[in-house]
């Protein structure tokens, strides 16, 4: 781990407390652990699991689903799509996650331990358009219930909630569904989502997040039966703080009886990171989220056990060709594109591709997600391919992309190469003039300042130097930008090489 944690070392922490794109975050507590999960669109593997014994300092166990299904539809990078706003639930024993797929419906997966075995996901209802699902459970009855969300895109309406009564087994719904929160009757609420249902003290309640990723509230809303009427109310919102639309997370209540929220804030190309709001139970049982409603910068931890400072790993030296959890390829991992051995350092095969000129095409790109904080990126290359054409390099991805590396020439020699395309450019361009490589080996550096504005450059043997332009890396439409490293050649016959990685190092530039 090289990036800080939230935690302050005095008694307090700062939010956000995981400052990277871990979007739209659920959690729950079990026993003495506290457990989240988040969107992970296109990636794989998906559904992060991350735990914590203090809800501020964090680190990531596992991830829950290893292919994302229908298999086929995820062979290529769908970036924007797959998994959305999952909900992470305890019930009869087993840990459960529920997502929305708006292009294929509703599914689920189950474990009896966090770190698995997960199932494969079920298909829970099929339809376009359903997303942010939530399952509840409902101890005192013995009923089950599953409430979405509705994604215009693909459904043709939003801006309302649905409420279905469900089987205990969580394996299919049980009626047609019902609205039972229409946000279009409520003035000035708009982009009802995001839905996460709870019992508490007698009483329904569905915390959901309206207005926008970045301009956005947390509403609450109760009703003494499932299916309604609600009453609703407007919990958390941004106020006079720097922290725009504060919603979409969840609430955990440890086992001292403290209340907690855990939420996202839209950060442009650093994407949806996760802030803890303390929350209590006003005088009219409606809950108060932050200071009296809005976000905190700073506040006192959780009344749990101390807990040494920790974060999501960055740091990898892959030992044995082996990546840590925090890399996620852009679409389904098809076999052969990294292989184990018995030194350190990640070999990637240099896999052929009609789309070399563009990575926002590519399955084969393994990523991570950028720091929120101004961070210095390394890592080592050796370009051990001999074909024309093949490259490899470090990059930052996103609708927009830049990348520096290695690439074979026609004439057998390795040069530095640089190149970047911009939002909607159909293909690469050098963003600096080729330098000679002459031992195939480079040491690269991303050094992403305020605003995700990155500097790069490199060093083949004679110092560290710069290359090109500053970057501003971009998100797409709901994923941040992310870092990846990558190997390709051009389109051709039989295997094309591979290239060699080492020492991939995030150091924070934060005081």
């Amino acid at each position: 781990m090289a990036l800080p944690s939230a935690d302050l070392g005095d008694g307090t922490y700062r939010n956000p407390v995981l400052d990277a794109d871990w979007s739209d975050p659920d959690l729950l507590c079990v026993g003495d652990d506290f457990y989240l999960t988040a969107s992970s669109f296109g990636r794989v593997p998906g559904l992060p699991l991350l735990h914590s014994r203090d809800l501020v300092n964090w680190t990531l166990v596992g991830h829950a689903l290893q292919l994302l299904e229908p298999a086929g539809d995820f062979r290529k990078p769908r970036h924007d799509c797959g998994v959305w706003a999952p909900s992470l639930r305890y019930h009869d024993d087993r840990f459960w996650i529920f997502w929305g797929d708006p292009d294929h419906g509703i599914f689920q997966v189950n474990a009896p331990e966090i770190r698995g075995p997960w199932t494969r996901p079920h298909l829970v209802e099929e339809g376009k358009g359903l997303i942010d699902a939530c399952p509840l459970w409902d101890e005192e009855t013995g009923e089950a219930y599953l409430v979405h969300a509705w994604a215009k895109s693909r459904a043709g309406v939003k801006n309302r909630l649905t409420g279905h009564r469900m089987r205990p087994d969580g394996t299919g719904l049980l009626d047609q569904g019902k609205v039972i929160i229409d946000a279009d009757r409520i003035p000035g609420w708009f982009t009802l989502e995001g839905p996460k249902a709870y019992r508490h003290d007698g009483w329904f309640w569905i915390f959901a997040p309206a207005g926008g990723v970045e301009t956005g509230w947390q509403g609450a809303f109760r009703s003494r039966g499932f299916f309604g009427p609600y009453e609703e109310r407007v919990v958390l919102e941004q106020g006079d703080t720097e922290v725009n639309g504060p919603h979409q997370g969840g609430w955990v209540r440890t086992k001292a009886g403290e209340d907690w929220f855990a939420h996202f804030q839209q950060r442009g190309p650093y994407g949806r990171v996760v802030h803890l709001q303390p929350m209590r139970w006003g005088d009219d049982s409606w809950p108060v989220l932050g200071d009296k409603g809005v976000p905190v910068a700073v506040h006192r931890k959780p009344r749990l056990p101390a807990q040494p400072p920790s974060a999501p790993a960055t740091d990898d030296d892959f030992p044995g060709g082996r990546f840590g959890r925090q890399w996620q390829w852009t679409a389904n991992r098809q076999d052969g594109w990294a292989t184990q051995h018995s030194a350190d350092g990640l070999r990637l095969s240099c896999v052929r591709t009609v789309d070399a000129h563009d990575l926002r095409r590519l399955p084969n790109v393994l990523t991570q997600r950028l720091p929120g904080t101004p961070a210095t990126v390394e890592v080592e290359l050796r370009l051990d391919s001999e074909e024309p054409g093949a490259r490899a390099g470090l990059a930052v991805l996103g609708d927009a992309f830049s990348w520096i590396g290695l690439q074979r020439e026609a004439d057998g020699s390795v040069r530095l190469v640089h190149r970047f395309a911009e939002s909607g450019a159909e293909r690469e361009r050098d963003a600096a003039h080729p330098r000679e490589a002459p031992e195939g080996r480079a040491r690269l550096w991303i050094e992403s300042g305020a605003g995700a504005r990155c500097r790069f450059s490199y060093d083949v043997g004679g110092g560290r130097q710069p290359s090109g332009q500053v970057f501003a890396a971009t998100p797409w439409r709901w994923v941040g930008a992310l870092l990846g490293l990558f190997a390709l050649a051009p389109v051709g016959g039989g295997p094309a090489g591979a290239a060699s990685f080492r020492q991939f190092r995030i150091t924070s530039s934060f005081r």
